[in-house]
């Protein structure tokens, strides 16, 4: 019976190992011929430029003149140290090679991996991959070479079968009932509509595991971030296709069907808002513009960031507490410029409501209300660890005036505090690398083990807040976006040069006090309707593989502010160098009393 067993293969596996061991070989070698030593200098490779010709090898024949010739014509015009390269990975896919053949591949890509990466494509990188699967020095580099050989041929199997289906690689198919509900094997289908995570798992852990090798490290990360930003890869497509499938959920309710005179959720709806004219009795003044902000904080962080916008010029700070702090209470109230509101069991009995559940719940509500209330021409919505930066030389007041006449509001992009170390006044942020112009690739240079697991390479939110032109009945704050008329509304200008400072965690003390409250009720929660790896799926993984320890090296690569950091951050323009001085602003704002706080 196993006789008329139908194979895609004639002759099974000895026939398939046959075929595969028929093209390996050893290389042969006239006269004078052979590779070079392993203490090449590999510097002076650099400075010679192969010729397609190779008129060093005259009119040899030998099967390792033949392989030169071909990659001589491959590199021509390149440095011989490219070729070079592609001479080892040929010799090491054979059965025997010169005995110093894989030394002297790992010492290339130990001394020169930069190189090698700045200017090989990906073909040649996937070959030195799978050339660290068959000779790597250590189970690391085995076991990482051998995984991307086997997820990058495949890939090469299924998307040349895939070109024959008339589709573009980069168009995804549309959702349809599927042609079967098992693949080969009586496998499962991915859930592309769920929470499937078998693509995140496999390239985070390839990512990881890669990672523990300083030799093969680079390589795994370059062909990982290249795979990922690929727009024409499944990876891609399975990402658009369920995005698609979740926004047709949320829009046809729980029911699968939109119910007769229902409209979508007001999130998935948009709208152009109509702006407001100026009051005329505001007409004659300068622009006023003010900060709304539910606060819960220390003393001295409330006091910092009243006193920063108050000497930045804010005409007005509504300032509402989440719950009564006396020492706050006796400091602020005083300032004529500080609109205070003690939100206690008074306040929420007055507003003929219970206190909100959420704190989101609770700052929406009290945003909407200054908004309605305030006297300013702008009102922006901000956190007690944010801070307005304007351009360079640029007021608050000026940035805003400059916003276009038929923009409602102002989105200010977010620039994540770095730990600023000794000095108290040597504040400086980073930036996303969409809001320094760049590919994602970028974050793997900078934060080379996490980078790209973070959205933007940041620990905080990259979604940024809003300033409003006030006046318009009807708007409804929220957090990172407003809404009216059950939309939300677009006509929101997105500055640039401008940004919103954002000490999410200025320091590690920082970082892991407010870490648990995180992970449990605030901003690290996971999102079960996304399964991609988020803030607090990492944390937990450093968590139970490497302890408190695992954690701050985290946490020093993602924010830790040193020089080499900022020099790369600076190198890509992603760098905002923004001392916000505010023990001298407190002191200046609210008296000598305040020095006790500081």
């Amino acid at each position: 019976m196993s006789e008329q067993r139908k194979t895609t293969y004639p002759g099974g596996f000895p026939a398939i190992l046959t075929q595969m061991e028929g093209r390996r070989d050893p290389f042969t070698y006239y006269d004078g011929e052979a590779l070079a030593p392993l203490d090449q200098d590999l510097q002076a490779l650099k400075q010679v430029t192969m010729q397609a010709a190779a008129p060093e090898l005259g009119d040899s024949r030998s099967g390792y003149a033949r392989k030169y010739r071909a990659l001589a014509e491959e590199f021509d015009g390149q440095p011989a140290l490219l070729h070079l390269h592609g001479l080892l990975v040929a010799h090491l896919r054979r059965r025997a090679q010169p005995d110093h053949t894989a030394a002297l591949f790992q010492r290339l890509w130990a001394e020169e991996a930069e190189y090698l990466l700045a200017r090989l494509d990906a073909r040649w990188l996937v070959s030195a991959a799978t050339t660290f699967g068959d000779h790597g020095a250590n189970e690391v580099q085995r076991s990482v070479g051998h995984a991307l050989s086997v997820l990058f041929g495949m890939m090469k199997l299924y998307e040349t079968e895939r070109l024959y289906s008339a589709v573009p690689p980069e168009q995804p198919h549309p959702w349809r009932k599927k042609s079967s509900k098992h693949l080969a094997m009586q496998m499962d289908a991915f859930a592309v509509g769920g929470a499937g995570g078998l693509d995140v798992n496999m390239l985070g852990r390839l990512w990881q595991q890669g990672s523990e090798d300083p030799v093969i490290a680079p390589l795994v990360q370059r062909l990982l971030t290249l795979l990922v930003d690929d727009d024409k890869t499944v990876f891609r497509r399975l990402h658009i296709m369920r995005a698609r499938k979740e926004k047709q959920r949320q829009a046809e309710g729980k029911e699968g069907k939109v119910k007769p005179g229902r409209s979508m959720p007001a999130d998935r709806q948009k709208i152009t808002a109509p702006v407001p004219q100026r009051r005329a009795d505001r007409a004659g003044r300068p622009l006023h513009w003010g900060v709304v902000s539910l606060i819960k904080a220390p003393v001295r962080e409330i006091l910092e960031f009243a006193a920063y916008h108050i000497d930045r010029g804010a005409h007005q700070l509504h300032i509402y507490l989440d719950q009564p702090d006396p020492e706050a209470e006796a400091i602020l109230a005083r300032h004529p410029r500080i609109t205070l509101t003690v939100c206690d069991d008074a306040y929420w009995d007055a507003q003929k409501k219970p206190r909100m559940k959420t704190h989101r719940m609770r700052q929406v509500w009290v945003a909407t209300h200054a908004y309605n209330t305030t006297d300013c021409d702008w009102l922006c919505h901000i956190d007690v660890d944010e801070f307005l930066l304007p351009a360079s030389g640029v007021s608050v007041a000026d940035m805003l005036a400059a916003v276009p006449g038929d923009q409602l509001g102002a989105l200010l992009q977010p620039a994540e505090m770095l730990q600023t170390g000794a000095s108290a006044e040597a504040e400086a942020f980073k930036l996303t690398h969409l809001a320094a112009g760049h590919k994602r690739a970028v974050l793997s240079e900078i934060y080379p083990n996490f980078g790209t697991h973070l959205p933007g390479g940041f620990i905080g939110h990259i979604s940024g807040k809003l300033c409003l032109r006030t006046g318009l009945d009807g708007l409804r704050f929220g957090i990172h976006a407003c809404h009216w008329q059950a939309a939300q509304v677009e006509n929101i200008e997105v500055l640039s040069g401008s940004y919103l400072g954002h000490a999410h965690a200025p320091d590690w003390a920082q970082f892991r006090k407010h870490l648990d409250f995180r992970m449990t009720r605030g901003s690290y929660q996971r999102q079960e309707d996304n399964d991609r790896l988020q803030m607090g799926d990492v944390v937990d993984l450093l968590l139970e593989e490497g302890g408190e320890d695992a954690l701050r090296r985290f946490y020093e690569e993602m924010n830790g502010g040193g020089d080499a950091q900022r020099a790369a951050l600076a190198k890509h323009g992603m760098l905002v160098d923004y001392p916000l001085h505010l023990s001298a602003r407190v002191v200046r704002v609210f008296g000598n009393d305040a020095k006790a706080y500081l």
